[in-house]
């Protein structure tokens, strides 16, 4: 019996500090709960059958509302919850924002043996942000090491950056041009550019989500962003695989890559002359 939440961020976060309230169709309050460090909310208060609205707050995040049915069992199950940061529909403000590699990933999973995955990242990476005036006309310039690669296996890494994959000695670099911005969704966009893998450039859109920007420790602004999108290893001209049994491939034919951003706000001239 009673109320069962769970309050993420867009990203999957926890937001242990939460507090969800639950009203009747009178807009009477009946509960009122906090969420614990995982960002689960339980009550055992006894619920009539009937709907009722869950509104969720917290510090730094947009409140969120929801309707629960509550039927003879006596619990509202609210389900996740998403709470996005205060300000998180809106994207940072105009200027050039530089990415931070020390607290982002570039990161890849590809099928292996077609029952697990194999993950792996890229240590050296960076680039810039310039947000617009008009979001639609923002840009973002980021090149990668692909020497870099790191997927915890010495000798996979070493085939890696051999001429049968990213091919490193010939193609030291991987770079992403964007050429457009539009939103798909409150705080998702989609972003097109021009991705350089392996000697080969392919139009490629990322699927993006604002996370939020707030202050950091050391004085500076910040906004968080992830990324995903999926790469077909033969669009790259990156076709080795091995055939282990009865036709299948050793390694899927396709990649999918996840990036989670950090990005420091430029401090402009003046400003800082002016402190």
């Amino acid at each position: 019996m009673g109320l069962r939440a769970q309050v993420r961020t867009p990203d999957g976060w926890a937001v242990g500090h939460a507090v969800v309230t639950l009203t009747d169709r009178t807009g009477a309050q009946v509960v009122r709960a906090d969420a614990d460090a995982d960002g689960a909310v339980t009550s055992d208060v006894p619920l009539a059958p009937g709907p009722y609205t869950v509104i969720v707050t917290a510090i730094g995040h947009a409140p969120a509302a929801a309707t629960a049915f509550v039927t003879s069992s006596g619990v509202a199950d609210a389900g996740t919850v998403v709470l996005t940061r205060q300000g998180g529909i809106e994207l940072p403000p105009p200027g050039g924002w530089n990415i931070d590699p020390a607290h982002s990933s570039v990161a890849t999973v590809a099928q292996h043996l077609g029952i697990s995955s194999v993950r792996g990242r890229f240590a050296e990476f960076g680039g810039r942000v310039e947000i617009a005036s008009a979001p639609e006309h923002s840009r973002v310039d980021a090149v990668i090491d692909a020497a870099s690669i790191d997927t915890g296996n010495a000798v996979r890494d070493k085939h890696l950056r051999s001429p049968d994959f990213l091919d490193t000695e010939r193609y030291p670099e991987i770079t992403y041009h964007s050429t457009g911005v539009s939103r798909s969704g409150p705080d998702r966009w989609t972003v097109r550019g021009d991705l350089s893998l392996h000697g080969v450039v392919r139009k490629v859109a990322l699927d993006l989500t604002y996370l939020g920007t707030g202050p950091d420790p050391w004085g500076g602004e910040r906004a968080a962003f992830r990324a995903t999108t999926e790469l077909r290893r033969a669009d790259f001209a990156m076709n080795y695989n091995q055939v282990v049994r009865a036709g299948m491939s050793a390694i899927g034919t396709t990649l999918r890559v996840e990036i989670d951003i950090q990005a420091v706000r430029e401090v402009d001239p003046a400003d800082a002359v002016a402190s």
